[in-house]
């Protein structure tokens, strides 16, 4: 996979628009991001839940990885050349849904930073 890949398979997403976040080509959905190309141009960062980014590092560790900048966030990093478009597929199509959820206020990433505060004082 390419990013050229990439932006065709986003692009052809219900309502995702390409933009740019921290200076590299990305997409959102109504001004949410949902995925942006890793300085490194060799991979792609995608939202998705703590739970699946862990079953996903665990099944196949040379295609998804992560870094200690998003330990803390719900964001997998995808080896572009290594990832099979149909998982691409999905895991672009599954970060529009939560992104679609977090408009709504209902999903477990603010859940999950709140009670962090709170067990911290903050």
């Amino acid at each position: 996979m390419t990013f050229k890949d990439v932006r065709k398979m986003a692009l052809g997403l219900d309502g995702v628009e390409e933009s740019t976040s921290y200076g590299t080509a990305a997409f959102k959905i109504r001004g949410k991001l949902i995925a942006r190309l890793k300085e490194d141009g060799e991979s792609l960062v995608v939202g998705t839940t703590f739970e699946e980014r862990e079953e996903m590092m665990a099944a196949e560790p040379e295609t998804y990885y992560i870094t200690d900048h998003y330990l803390k966030y719900p964001w997998v990093l995808v080896r572009l050349p290594k990832v099979h478009p149909d998982a691409l597929q999905d895991l672009l199509k599954g970060a529009v849904r939560l992104a679609a959820a977090s408009k709504r206020g209902s999903t477990k990433r603010t859940d999950r930073h709140s009670k962090g505060r709170r067990l911290n004082g903050g």
